[in-house]
């Protein structure tokens, strides 16, 4: 049941397209404060819901409300408003080629803040240190940065207004180990050390056995199972033993996050 703290709320959401159903009743709502990853098989419609909460797809039936706002059934200047409350960061980054670093960050503060001028430096400087970017990252464009840098250039345009829900689609896809986990334990920070709502939508398993608070499960057009990880791992699902398998079967190190959470 949904609750004063809560941030996201998915209710009965359905999804068809033609023929063919992706969402058949998915509800679930995530609170103030925590990290929670979405997962489930390929076609079981991941990025789909993700854009249904933000705005950018209309189910095709169902309620969804973000920061206490029904996003499919409220005006432009409200959707406008809780716009700038949450930040999207998409698989690839999504950057904008021709700026640079800095430019890219300044987008969001220039068009929804109208920041001042004097102030933007001194903000955006800021936004990349919470990112864990240096002020040298600030002049070099995209195309200069590695994958994991470009990703964490991505983050400080997304935290650009102080968003409330940080939205994440397959944040550590492309990155090597180490750098993926760096990239993990930066998203745990935020959460930790900002209070920022996080909702990821990933396949990555070290990242659901190490940083997060909670999983969902889609499957067969709705909700699976909804828990800790170590609830997950206790659920008798197919699927859900088929995706873990490979990873907590290696060793009693691969579920140690486990234990210690």
């Amino acid at each position: 049941m949904a609750g004063d703290d809560d941030v996201i709320e998915v209710d009965a959401v359905v999804t068809r397209f033609g023929d063919q159903t992706v969402h058949d009743g998915v509800s679930f709502s995530v609170k103030r404060g925590t990290l929670v990853a979405l997962i489930g098989g390929s076609g079981t419609g991941k990025s789909v819901l993700l854009r249904e909460i933000i705005g950018l797809q209309r189910p095709t039936g169902g309620r969804i409300r973000l920061l206490g706002t029904d996003v499919w059934s409220s005006s432009s200047r409200q959707l406008d408003a809780v716009r700038r409350r949450f930040g999207m960061m998409f698989q690839d980054g999504a950057l904008f080629s021709s700026l640079t670093v800095a430019q890219n960050v300044a987008v969001p503060l220039i068009e929804h803040a109208r920041v001042p001028p004097p102030l933007l430096d001194p903000l955006i400087r800021l936004r990349l240190a919470q990112a864990g970017l240096g002020p040298e990252a600030a002049e070099k464009m995209p195309s200069e940065l590695s994958g994991g840098m470009r990703k964490r250039a991505a983050i400080a345009r997304a935290l650009a207004l102080e968003p409330e829900v940080l939205f994440l689609d397959e944040p550590t896809s492309g990155l090597d180990p180490a750098t993926a986990r760096a990239f993990d334990a930066l998203v745990r920070s935020l959460v930790d050390d900002l209070g920022i709502t996080v909702f990821l939508v990933t396949h990555d398993l070290d990242t659901l056995l190490t940083v997060v608070d909670r999983l969902i499960v889609l499957g067969r057009g709705t909700v699976l199972a909804d828990g800790s990880v170590k609830e997950i791992l206790a659920v008798d699902d197919p699927w859900i033993r088929s995706y873990f398998s490979v990873r907590t079967t290696v060793g009693p190190s691969a579920v140690a996050p486990l234990e210690s959470g």
